[in-house]
């Protein structure tokens, strides 16, 4: 089968074997914000050279403005609930393939904003296997709009979003603090990395006063030469990263699954470090072994 990653701004496809292993893959800048609404003939260039019958697709996809809007699965939500809640759509230049989406997940925490996920969850359905016990275990998902996953019995039970990543991009590129650095290199600027400057900023993320008045310290810092221009990117990103997880983190908390990209999975870690905690990495490919899993279920895959 071929599993797929499908986002606002990018494409990732998995070509998998019977077990779910991974054979081939794919990437492109595909996204929904480049495909003009044309999904059903990106998927068939993109997939072309590929003679799997059945592709199953996750992410934004799914959502108002992908290709069919599959609706939000309330949690808790395991693998059986997430396998029937898939929709397949007709794609008649497909050559027979049966394509299907998946859906996302909202959970209504009390007294607070409803939570919302699409793609993430076949992440964490693809390292329920290995988890050991009934739980709690606690999953972040580090990006553009973290997410915290709570999972328990094999299920997910709750989720909370941090938008660290974009509110780094955002004060990186477009706001005063950022003529106070480098020119950005990326889009998580790992070329001016600095350790010693992001473990600063973690630490100064327990300081009084809150975001809004420590976010100004990083202009200050570099006015009056505390806080180098090529530290900077760095120090902020600690500081969010500080942010996120004394606000998220659940007190107590002893181990974090980390899914996500290696450079960010490592920052993650770092921070986590710094506050006691031990993390355990994992890579974005689990997503593919989570559709797998829910390609299984619905028997569209062996």
């Amino acid at each position: 089968m071929i599993a797929v990653d499908w986002g606002t701004s990018s494409f990732r496809a998995y070509r998998l074997d019977e077990s779910g292993a991974v054979r081939e893959q794919r990437s492109a800048a595909a996204g929904l914000l480049a495909c003009r609404g044309g999904f059903e003939a990106v998927l068939a260039q993109q997939l072309a050279g590929w003679d799997d019958a059945g592709v199953v697709m996750a992410g934004m996809i799914g959502s108002r403005g992908g290709w069919l809007e599959v609706p939000y699965l309330a949690c808790p939500a395991g693998a059986p609930e997430i396998a029937a809640g898939m929709r397949e759509v007709v794609a008649p230049s497909l050559s027979g393939r049966r394509v299907w989406i998946v859906p996302g997940l909202a959970h209504q925490p009390a007294a607070a904003p409803p939570e919302v996920m699409r793609g993430e969850e076949t992440q964490v359905l693809g390292l329920l296997g290995d988890l050991a016990g009934t739980g709690p275990h606690w999953l972040c998902l580090p990006g553009t709009h973290g997410k915290w996953v709570c999972v328990e019995d094999g299920r997910i039970v709750s989720l909370r979003t941090a938008m660290t990543g974009e509110l780094y991009a955002l004060l990186r590129r477009h706001s005063l603090l950022a003529a106070l650095m480098p020119a950005s290199g990326g889009p998580d600027d790992a070329d001016g990395d600095d350790p010693a400057a992001f473990e600063r900023g973690v630490a100064a993320s327990k300081a009084p006063g809150g975001l809004a008045h420590q976010l100004f310290g990083v202009r200050s810092q570099g006015l009056l030469g505390t806080l180098a221009a090529e530290q900077a990117p760095s120090y902020l990103s600690g500081l969010l990263i500080g942010h996120e997880l004394r606000g998220l983190l659940p007190a107590g908390t002893r181990s974090v699954q980390l899914i996500g990209g290696a450079d960010l999975v490592r920052r993650y870690a770092l921070a986590l470090a710094l506050l006691g905690v031990a993390a355990t990495p994992h890579g974005e490919a689990l997503g593919a072994r989570g559709l797998h899993l829910l390609a299984r279920l619905r028997g569209i895959a062996a």
